[in-house]
């Protein structure tokens, strides 16, 4: 339980307005209307600066697990600071937590994914796999080998070379040059692109694309095709189950390595531990962040093959890749008790079950005349809101959907993130069903209110 303390939300807002830069946020508003400040959690819940309780049902930023104010975490980090706070995995040291972190990952990925370098956060780690896809390609004899496939609603970060995979437009206007070598693929959002189609039809459809794309650019030019599991901040896009067992096949017979973004689905969220158990696919490297250590700490990491792991071990090679915290060992402490509540609590179980009651009492709402679509998998649920249900029509930006239906569901005590074509959901995996309700008739109500 944390200890009391008075705030002084007044000021506090003050301060943020005069000196904090918030991240994917329109500064001018939080200027007008002031932050959010949130000052304690525990469980499910948050509490901001002048009391009031929230249901956080984005869980931080699609990380925070096994819920708020776990005292496990807080101890295994205390007792790492107070034995060895810092020592880095480069020039060939290490320290206990990121070995036993890498040997229990090892144990929970499926094989052959046994090689862990450890980041301090989503974008990171894609940059990561990006890298040593071209360097082992580069290793192998292939150095032309460097284009990157990514689908269009793609997220994976936004450094550089992450944003260039990232396939959302307004996260690339204003920012200068791409990054070359970037091709972007239709994604598997069978409501916008599969119209008329039947589920086998929008796979073959996607797959053609990507066989027609090989040929275009040429195998000897790709070095690897990276894709979330299930597509997040792009809008919860949850691909038909029989996507990624077509695509897998066509890349591995043109020697195409694929890279699973599980920084949003790993570690439970999609009812599964993994979203590569979701379908079913082990990819040849995986990166994660988020749910590892549950936002108590920043931490990210690649898994990668076995075969890479043997190709970048060359005698005569250095791997000249890491950051400053790559294997902190305060961070990778903390994920340890982390992973090991979401196994003993049988938190992914309940990503599971609560996830498919959440979504089909959100399901409830697909007669409104607004309402375009409907989805999630575990924990990961997505309510696409339309101008016109026949024709899909966006809801003018000028209406600012987002801005009014984040104001009507905080004011109705939950956390979503509103966007503007709809609402993204998803709770730690620990909620219960008393809240989901809540989330479920807040959102009902919220939507009467903004909508009509």
């Amino acid at each position: 339980m944390a200890v009391a303390q008075t705030w002084n939300a007044a000021e506090l807002i003050a301060q943020d307005r005069a000196h904090l830069l918030h991240p994917v946020s329109n500064l001018h508003a939080i200027q007008r209307d002031g932050a959010l400040v949130m000052v304690r959690g525990e469980g499910v819940y948050l509490w901001d600066a002048e009391g009031n309780r929230y249901i956080d049902a984005f869980a931080g930023l699609w990380n925070v697990n096994i819920g708020h104010a776990r005292p496990e975490l807080a101890d295994a980090a205390a007792a790492q600071f107070h034995t060895l706070e810092f020592a880095p995995t480069f020039f060939g040291m290490a320290s206990p937590p990121p070995i036993e972190l890498a040997t229990k990952l090892a144990e929970i990925f499926p094989d052959p994914l046994n090689h862990f370098q450890f980041t301090s956060g989503g974008a990171e780690s894609n940059e990561t796999a990006l890298k040593i896809a071209r360097y082992y390609w580069y290793l192998k004899g292939q150095p032309g080998k460097i284009k990157i496939l990514s689908r269009r609603k793609a997220y994976h970060g936004i450094a550089m070379g992450a944003l260039a995979a990232t396939g959302i437009p307004g996260y690339h206007e204003g920012f200068g040059p791409e990054v070359p070598g970037y091709i972007h693929l239709t994604p598997p959002y069978q409501y916008r692109h599969g119209e008329g189609m039947s589920e086998d039809e929008f796979v073959a459809s996607l797959v053609r694309e990507l066989e027609e794309t090989i040929a275009r650019e040429g195998a000897d030019t790709i070095a690897a095709m990276i894709g979330e599991p299930i597509q997040g901040a792009g809008g919860v896009v949850v691909p038909p189950d029989a996507y990624w067992h077509a695509i897998a096949p066509v890349l591995r017979a043109n020697n195409i390595l694929l890279i699973f973004d599980e920084v949003i689905t790993g570690f439970g969220r999609t009812g599964q531990l993994f979203g590569m158990q979701t379908y079913g696919e082990t990819p040849d490297m995986v990166s994660f962040a988020k749910g590892i250590t549950s936002g108590y700490l920043p931490l990210g990491g690649v898994g990668v093959s076995d075969e890479i792991f043997e190709t970048l071990a060359a005698p005569d090679r250095m791997f000249m890749h890491g950051f400053t915290y790559s294997g902190h060992p305060v961070a990778c402490a903390v994920a340890l008790p982390n992973i090991r509540i979401i196994q003993d609590e049988h938190l992914v179980e309940n990503a599971a079950t609560g996830g498919a009651y959440l979504l089909d009492r959100l399901r409830a709402l697909e007669d409104r005349p607004y309402i375009g679509d409907v989805r999630g998998k575990g924990l990961m649920l997505f309510v696409e809101i339309v101008a016109d249900k026949q024709s899909k029509a966006l809801v003018d930006a000028a209406f600012n959907l987002s801005g009014k239906l984040t104001r009507a569901t905080r004011q109705r005590g939950i956390i979503v993130r509103p966007v503007a074509d709809g609402v993204a959901i998803a709770p730690p995996l620990s909620i219960q069903q008393p809240d989901l309700d809540v989330i479920a008739d807040v959102l009902t109500d919220s939507l009467t209110e903004v909508m009509g």
